[in-house]
């Protein structure tokens, strides 16, 4: 696989960012959400300048990389779910693309988007609610967990579609 020298110093450097965030995220324990999202979004800043394999490499790198480095593990596996998103996201999207139909895409993709969340976070409330919360819920408190992850998710996803469409691309001018 041939991947040119600016590609390669580009997926470095936010790599590097990447990294960054994840330990600053252990070290500033009231912006950890944050730094973390802003790790993954990188992810996808990565994905649509270098490719999907490409982009799919940068996003094992950086798991990888935050297991070796970051001293919170378990704030990696939150930037690893956070960042398999934003990869699968980006997958569904280029798919979506391709589609011939007479269908409504922006919808299928919201869809596959809550679809692809949902396969995540549901499992996780279920199987790990112990080492979440300290305790077990009941489903009150469970069903406002999972309604509360659908608003964090839409909150999250148009905050990475701002950095994507106008952030990124003001910075993107400048840098290229």
């Amino acid at each position: 696989m041939h991947v040119n020298a600016k590609k390669m110093a580009f997926g470095g450097l936010l790599l590097a960012l990447t990294i960054v965030c994840m330990v600053l995220g252990s070290v500033i324990e009231s912006n950890t959400l944050f730094l973390l999202a802003a790790a993954s979004y990188f992810v996808g800043i990565f994905i649509r300048e270098a490719g999907m394999r490409t982009g799919g490499a940068f996003y094992l790198a950086a798991v990888l990389l935050g297991f070796m480095v970051a001293p919170n593990k378990l704030y990696v596996v939150s930037f690893a779910a956070m960042g398999f998103y934003i990869l699968a996201v980006e997958v569904s999207y280029y798919y979506i693309g391709k589609i011939k139909r007479n269908v409504n895409r922006k919808l299928l993709f919201w869809a596959v988007k809550y679809v692809i969340f949902n396969l995540m976070y549901i499992p996780i409330l279920f199987f790990f609610q112990k080492l979440l919360f300290g305790r077990s819920l009941s489903a009150v408190w469970l069903a406002g967990i999972i309604a509360a992850g659908q608003a964090g998710l839409w909150i999250y996803d148009r905050a990475y579609e701002y950095v994507q469409g106008y952030i990124w691309n003001k910075m993107r001018g400048r840098l290229f």
